[in-house]
Order: C-alpha cells, then structure tokens, then sequence
C-alpha cells in the first residue's frame, strides 16, 4: 500500500509539473515526482519481489523502509525520505549478493549490480547532489533490473557465447559511463550502452518467439517487444542530446520513453506473474489487458510529439494520458484479481 501510495502521488506529482490541477497533496510533491516513482513505487516493489524471492525476513526490510520514505515524502518529511530509501536500497542490494553468493551467473550479477545503482543514486541525493544528477544511476537501477530477469529467462534459448560476452561489454559501458560523470565522454557511453542493451535484448529474448502463441503468453511478448522500442527511443534521444540535459524538451522525451515506456510495458506484461507471486492473488488474462497498454503508447506518442515539435499542449496532454494509462492498468488488474476470486470460489467445494 505504501508502494501504490508513492505511485499515485508521484503520477499526480507528474501532472502537477505539467500545469494541471491536482490535489493538495500531490501538488505539494511535484518537486520529487521522480524519487517518489522510482524510490517510493519501484524501490518498494522490486525489494518486496526480491525479499519473496529469497524467503529471508530480514529482506522484508527492503520494501518496509523503502515505503516508510514513501510515507515520508508525501506526508512533509521529505527531508528523512532520502535516508529510508537508503536504507531499502542497502538491503536489496544485500539480498541480491544474498541471490549472486547462492548462483554466481551472469543475470544474478546484473541483478545485483542493478541494485547497487540505486542506494548509491540516493546516497548521492541524499548528500546534496539533485535529482537530475543522480537520475543515470537510478535509471539503470530500473533498467539493469529488468536486463536480469530477462537474461535469467533466457535459459530456454541460452544466448551463444559470443553474445554473453556482448552483454557483458554493455554492462561495462553502462557502468563506465556513470562511473564518469562530469567528464564529456560519460552521458554519451551511458545513453550509447542503453541503446546496444535494447538492440541486445529484442535479438536475444524469446519473447521474439512466443509473440506468435496467444493468451498470456503473446501479450507478455507485446509488452516485452514495444518496451524494447522504447529503451531504444529513449537512449537514442539521450544520446543525440549529448545526455540528459535538464530543462530540455529531449531531456523529457528521453526519460518518459526509458521510464513510462520501457519500465512500465515491462510492468503492464509481467503484472499477471509478480503480482500472484508476490501478494498471493491470482489475476487471471483477459484480453482487455491490451487497452491499458495501448494507451499508454499512444499517450506517450502524443507527448513525444509535442515535445519534437515544441507544441506543449501535445506534451500536458501526453502527460495526462499518461496518468490514465496508468489508472486504466491498476483498474484492469482489480478487475482481473476480482474475477480471480470468484472464480476460485465457484470452484471451491461446498461443505
């Protein structure tokens, strides 16, 4: 709950920031919209998943402090907020070790290197450096996170040799770059790794094959496919910008492609598995699984439009398309847990 709490103020933070009228309470954080949906939403769900993942209690501190800085921010203390999502992201990265120590593979490193992006992104911020400063490693806290898992299931079609060690040199060229901030070379190596990750990864995974199935199956792969276009198109507008330069129409197209884009594909494709692993609900396909999705490109074709072609009418209407989107999936999912639940409860036996 802490989690959703940071991505409905967050989203409404976000439209605050575009000049639309949210509530008080949103608008109050319109200045943290990006530490409350990466820290405060992503933070907590992908250290809740982790904790599940490896059975450990002390993991569950993960998503608890992670979410108390969620509270935190929202509520007026945002001053504390940095340092519980330090302390959140500390614990992911010790369950992640925790994952690398029981398999020492290529995807749990990338895991583990992912979830040291983001406690080192926030003791950054936490240390006085602004969120446009440490926005690099908090994008590849989200975007190596979600390489891993990809790579973990590439096990059914095992990339050749020659392709690990491609993905390894990305991996160096990500880090390289945020490693050198400050230094010319930097912003473009960061954006450059981004752009052979989305080109690695649409060649690599199998979502390339199970799109021709259906059900479940093939809207996972649509979702993979279409988040794979989008990394692209962010890190390709990153690095024609020369990075990501604050203020500027392309630092907007870049950000909301890798993270609306990208980030939340994967998130609308893999709701359906997380969500039953992780809060123990089964949430059933159904095809209306795709409206959310469709809106969500669509609202993010519009807002990159107004923002190539200087129209900020495109971009506030962009954004507040986005925020539907993002509504249209919560509502989707509901609907799915709910018929869920009846239709284990038709099924149960009667005494």
């Amino acid at each position: 709950m802490l989690g959703f709490l940071g991505l409905v103020v967050g989203a409404g933070a976000g439209l605050a920031r575009l000049g639309w009228s949210v509530p008080a309470l949103a608008a109050s954080a319109a200045a943290l919209h990006g530490p409350l949906m990466v820290c405060g939403f992503f933070g907590v769900v992908i250290s809740l998943e982790r904790a599940v993942a490896i059975g450990r209690y002390w993991a569950y501190l993960g998503p608890l402090l992670a979410g108390i800085g969620s509270a935190t921010t929202v509520f007026g203390a945002g001053a504390l907020a940095p340092w519980f999502f330090l302390g959140g992201g500390l614990v992911l990265l010790a369950a992640s070790l925790d994952v690398f120590r029981r398999q020492t593979a290529l995807f749990t490193f990338t895991l583990a290197l992912g979830a040291a992006c983001w406690p080192v992104g926030v003791a950054l911020w936490a240390t006085g450096a602004s969120v446009h400063e440490v926005v690099g490693w908090w994008l590849a806290f989200l975007i190596l996170t979600i390489a891993g898992e990809r790579l973990e299931l590439s096990r059914f079609l095992p990339p050749s040799p020659v392709a690990r060690r491609m993905f390894a040199a990305i991996l160096a060229a990500i880090l390289a770059g945020l490693l050198g901030a400050g230094h010319p070379w930097a912003a473009p190596t960061f954006s450059a790794g981004l752009l052979a990750l989305a080109a690695w990864l649409f060649r690599q995974d199998i979502a390339r094959r199970t799109v021709r199935n259906k059900g479940l199956t093939r809207f996972i792969a649509v979702c993979l496919l279409s988040g794979y276009a989008w990394l692209a198109v962010g890190s390709a507008t990153a690095l024609w910008a020369g990075g990501f330069v604050p203020g500027t129409r392309a630092y907007d197209a870049a950000m909301h492609a890798l993270t609306l884009g990208f980030v939340f594909s994967m998130v609308f494709g893999h709701a359906a598995i997380i969500f039953p692993a992780v809060l123990r609900v089964a949430v059933p396909y159904h095809p209306t699984f795709y409206l959310p999705l469709a809106l969500l490109h669509l609202s993010l074709l519009v807002r990159l439009a107004g923002d190539a072609a200087g129209h900020y009418g495109w971009t506030q209407a962009g954004g507040l398309l986005n925020a539907v989107a993002l509504a249209a999936f919560i509502a989707s999912t509901a609907a799915a847990v709910v018929r869920g639940a009846r239709s284990r409860a038709k099924q149960a036996p009667v005494a």
